[in-house]
């Protein structure tokens, strides 16, 4: 295109052109429109099946009215509306990110564009959902949640007991606790999008899926049973009010401390059970009639709260003496200092002085007693899928709601103390509706309403944690209490009801309320603990938007959440973290993998990191070497399908480990190119990973892709492992089928193998008899044999004691032949064998073997098979130096070495080989598996040779283990 076929206009931003003209961007009249498009599915080509069809279409073709309007549907292929991205081979940014909920648009799944699939993007615009903002979505629940029962019928007479000293530590102790907590919920909740489940959501994606589950859960129970507590109050407030609408007779008590002994009224316990259970069924009945009429109308039950509230504190500035009511002092500074100090005595059950009571009131009492008052920050988070911006709202929210109550109960602290004296704070748990002006009844009224309205948040709110547990499929048990996504939990709200029921039934507030703090501050420490975590680990994804946060903030939170709950009751304590012990068990065993990123899995990495840091380069002491087999699962010979490695092979790799620990690497090769066996290796790493952890052998499953198995092998063997976690054991099965079905291929490849892990360092043990290897529940009887000819560091030795460790071989056992030479000194080699065993802390008993000089002719007396096995080995050999000659041309070895031939030598490597045999089965013939040095290959010996002098070896051998040690030690003397 020329410089004269791009218009410019003045109108138009215009980019710098790097030949010194101007570009500017394609508008929508341009005299050309570039479409992309699938090629027709029903081509025939094959070829081309992934190939687009690009069209350019001139402003003639496409006609006046094109310009107007959108490109018409019948456009290229006839359905597609508009162009895609897919120049550079991937879909629109829409696809890629899933941005539906911003374009408006219904998005199929994402595709590759080499698929050839046609994606077509339905335009559609549907109504956006209502979104609340801080204030009606976070503050005002917050604020509805926190205010509640205790401030009204429990704070004053926590003053009167505790006293203004420890009634202010009591608030601000309970307050730092919660403020910490919700400086940890805003980090949390500002690093990504939230779901369903409030706090559970955000543990169990920080601390993972068991974690998550088992403090979910005691958050659940804890809402359930804070249903009840608001069901109480409000009940026995309706009681206190209406004295008249009792059906028992209620309880008098004496009072104690008086100068003049009154009698002190209190509602039944058999009508706070009535009045509760019919309260908590209609409750029910509401919730299951509409739960978005309870959300619209619950921020209006705030209201006679905050007009409460405010009666209260006016009362108490116009109040005098013994006006309103006896006991009534006005704001003096004679009634602060009386109160000032604490008075903990005897009460009965409600809670009255009484020296015959059987309870005895402490500070510690108090903290469970008062710490629901502070509860309910999770309310904000819960409604994150409402919120217009959760990133925002939740820390502003919930750190408002935190701040205003906490400054209100302070401020209450100190009125309450200076109002009234102190048996007037004990004996009258309605003190705040005494003081309230004009009447008590709004102080009733706005305590009804805001524990009902309360009462409908947890039966509420409690279901649908319950739900979102269950619709993460992680417990079986709970796939009763799953739900659609739009779809109302009626299952999970009538067992929320049963349980807000039972503990109605018990009828005491006082006894209720620790229960509830037990599990709510379970909660708050596992929000403290996620924050924690994800803070100092740091990871690059961990980028919350709420900066004023640090670890050790999180870490004090979690550290007095704990010490809180001891404060109030260490058996409490206990249970609590017992029963969230066992539902973590529980997950653990019957609970399905959940792939949630959570910050135990970086703590593993960063531990894993520092530890190989840690370990270095420098060689393993041999008091810290751990074999790390690397077993090669490609096997000689064909496997069941969908087998992808010997089962007796993750069988011995589990018999090279003691007690289970150590780790395995079980590799294979896929023969092919990278490029087109990609997808093919993933899903066979994906089965071999399956089936190492089906047959319970620690370890990781890698698959290389590579021209043939001795490349492949070849790069594993020099790239596998990071530092000291290197593999140190190859671990193979001996070729047995390679004669048997003539596989001219496998000596080379065997061969190459061996001379590899000998280059690289690294130790050998070849299997053979795979499969008579026992497995864990075949006890074997007899001896573990070991033919210890050459110095390998002491890994024959280690290995024979680490099969001692498993049951199949725990009764056997060992005995270690010493191969000498015939002129050597058999006794003091015995004695010396026996010291060094001796001080290994091995028992074995040694047995010297004395194998004479290689001399044929002094064999006359061979056995007669001996001598046939050895005739036929030497027959094949020279078959095959026979054919190698007839060529022509100069032999050459795999590596490009010239061959050389010492006829002699061969003859003397098979008799050696043969003697060797042929002493193994003379003494080992009942052993239970024979371990025996792995002669290296000989240099300038074609491969076809050594497998000849290895099937002497192992000839008519049942179950061998052919070792070769890598020079350096693996046993040690010293402690």
């Amino acid at each position: 295109m020329d410089r004269g076929d791009i218009e410019e206009s003045g109108g138009e931003e215009e980019f710098p052109r790097l030949g010194g003209g101007k570009y500017r961007p394609v508008g929508a009249h341009d005299r050309a429109v570039v479409e992309m498009s699938s090629i027709d599915p029903g081509s025939s080509s094959s070829s081309s099946s992934t190939l687009k069809n690009i069209r350019v279409v001139a402003p003639e073709e496409m006609g006046a009215g094109a310009r107007e309007g959108p490109i018409p549907e019948d456009g290229v292929n006839g359905h597609q509306k508009e162009s895609k991205l897919e120049l550079f081979g991937f879909d629109s940014l829409v696809n890629i990110l899933g941005l539906k909920s911003m374009t408006g648009e219904q998005i199929p799944a994402p595709s590759s564009p080499r698929d050839g699939e046609d994606i077509s993007i339905m335009q559609g615009h549907p109504k956006p959902a209502l979104k609340m903002g801080t204030m009606m979505g976070v503050f005002v629940p917050c604020l509805q949640n926190i205010l509640g029962i205790i401030y009204y019928i429990r704070f004053t007479w926590i003053v009167g007991m505790a006293g203004i000293g420890q009634s202010l530590v009591l608030v601000l102790l309970c307050g730092l606790c919660t403020f910490l907590t919700t400086i940890s919920l805003s980090a949390i909740a500002t690093n990504g999008a939230m779901k369903g489940g409030g706090p559970y959501y955000l543990i169990g994606r920080a601390l993972g899926p068991e974690v998550g589950i088992s403090i979910g859960l005691c958050f659940f129970l804890g809402n359930a049973v804070a249903g009840a507590l608001y069901v109480l109050g409000a009940v026995e407030t309706f009681l206190k009010a209406f004295p008249a609408a009792g059906i028992f007779r209620e309880t008098i008590t004496k009072v104690n401390g008086t100068a003049v002994a009154e009698s002190v009224q209190s509602p039944s316990s058999h009508d706070l059970q009535i009045y509760g259970i019919v309260v908590t069924i209609l409750l029910c009945f509401i919730v299951f009639g509409g739960v978005k009429m309870i959300n619209r109308v619950a921020p209006a039950f705030l209201l006679p709260v905050l007009l409460s509230i405010l009666c209260i504190f006016i009362g108490m500035f116009l109040a005098k003496t013994d006006d309103p009511d006896t006991g009534i002092t006005g704001l003096r500074l004679k009634s602060f200092r009386d109160n000032w100090s604490s008075a903990y005595q005897m009460t009965n059950n409600a809670g009255i002085p009484d020296p015959l009571g059987g309870t005895y009131w402490s500070f510690n009492e108090l903290v469970g007693l008062f710490f629901p008052a502070v509860t309910g920050i999770m309310a904000g988070s819960n409604r994150s899928a409402s919120l217009k911006d959760t990133q925002r709202s939740i820390p502003v929210g919930t750190l408002a709601a935190t701040l205003s109550t906490t400054l209100l109960y302070v401020i209450s602290v100190l009125f309450f103390g200076a109002v009234a004296t102190r048996d007037k704070l004990l004996t009258d748990r309605l003190l705040t509706a005494t003081v309230a002006w004009p009447l008590p009844l709004i102080v009733h009224v706005g305590i009804i309403l805001s524990t009902l309205g309360a009462a409908l948040q947890s039966l509420t709110g409690a279901p649908r944690l319950l739900a979102a547990i269950a619709n993460d499929d992680i417990l079986p048990i709970l796939n009763y209490f799953k739900v659609a996504d739009t779809s109302e939990p009626h299952i999970a709200t009538l067992f929320t009801a049963l349980i807000c029921i039972g503990c109605v039934v018990i009828g005491n507030l006082d006894l209720i309320t620790p229960t509830v703090t037990m599990f709510y501050l379970l909660c708050y420490a596992g929000v403290n603990l996620s924050c924690f975590l994800l803070d100092l680990l740091d990871a690059p994804s961990w980028r919350p938007r709420w900066k004023y946060h640090h670890w050790s903030l999180s870490f004090v939170g979690a550290s007095l959440c704990i010490v809180i709950m001891f404060l109030i009751s260490w058996l409490f304590t206990v249970i609590a973290i017992a029963l969230a012990s066992l539902i973590y068990k529980y997950v653990g065993l019957k609970g399905k993998a959940g792939d949630w990123g959570d910050g135990f899995k970086s703590a593993y990495f960063q531990l894993a990191l520092r530890s190989l840091r840690s370990l270095g380069a420098d060689q393993v002491h041999p008091k810290n070497w751990y074999p790390i087999p690397l077993v090669f699962c490609r096997p000689w010979g064909q496997l069941p399908e969908n087998v992808p490695c010997h089962p007796k092979l993750a069988d011995f790799a589990n018999c090279m480990k003691k007690k289970g620990r150590g780790m395995s690497i079980f590799v294979s090769i896929l023969d092919g190119d990278y490029y087109e066996c990609a997808e093919e290796a993933k899903e066979a790493c994906k089965q071999l990973a399956t089936y190492i952890e089906y047959k319970r052998c620690e370890g990781v499953a890698e698959i290389v892709v590579a021209p043939n198995m001795t490349e492949g092998f070849r790069g594993i063997i020099q790239t596998m492992g990071l530092g000291n976690l290197k593999p140190n054991i190859v671990v193979m099965r001996y070729p047995e089928i390679w004669r048997r079905e003539n596989l001219t291929e496998i000596p080379s490849t065997f061969v190459g193998i061996i001379n590899d892990c000998i280059t690289a360092n690294k130790g050998v043990v070849i299997i053979k008899g795979l499969e008579e290897w026992p497995n864990e529940y075949q006890r074997q009887y007899g001896t573990i044999d070991l033919y210890w000819i050459v110095r390998d560091g002491g890994l024959m030795l280690l290995l024979s004691q680490l099969l001692l460790t498993k049951e199949s071989f725990e009764s056997c056992k060992i005995q270690l032949f010493c191969i000498a030479e015939e002129d050597s000194d058999a006794e003091a080699l015995k004695a010396d064998v026996k010291k060094f065993l001796y001080d290994l802390r091995m028992q074995a008993e040694v047995i010297v073997v004395t194998m004479k000089s290689w001399d044929i002719r002094s064999e006359g007396n061979s056995k007669e098979d001996s001598l046939e096995a050895f005739d036929a080995a030497q027959r094949r050999i020279s078959d095959y130096l026979g054919e190698i000659k007839s060529q022509g041309s100069t032999p050459r070895l795999a590596n490009g070495k010239m061959m050389v031939v010492n006829e002699q030598q061969v003859e003397k490597f098979l008799y050696t080989m043969l003697k060797l045999n042929s002493t193994i089965l003379s003494y080992s013939r009942m052993a239970a598996v024979v371990l025996v040095s792995l002669p290296p290959p000989p240099l300038n010996h074609p491969a076809y040779f050594y497998m000849e002098y290895m099937d002497l070896l192992v000839e008519n051998v049942p179950r061998m283990l052919i070792v070769r040690g890598y020079h350096k030690d693996v046993v040690t003397l010293f402690t």
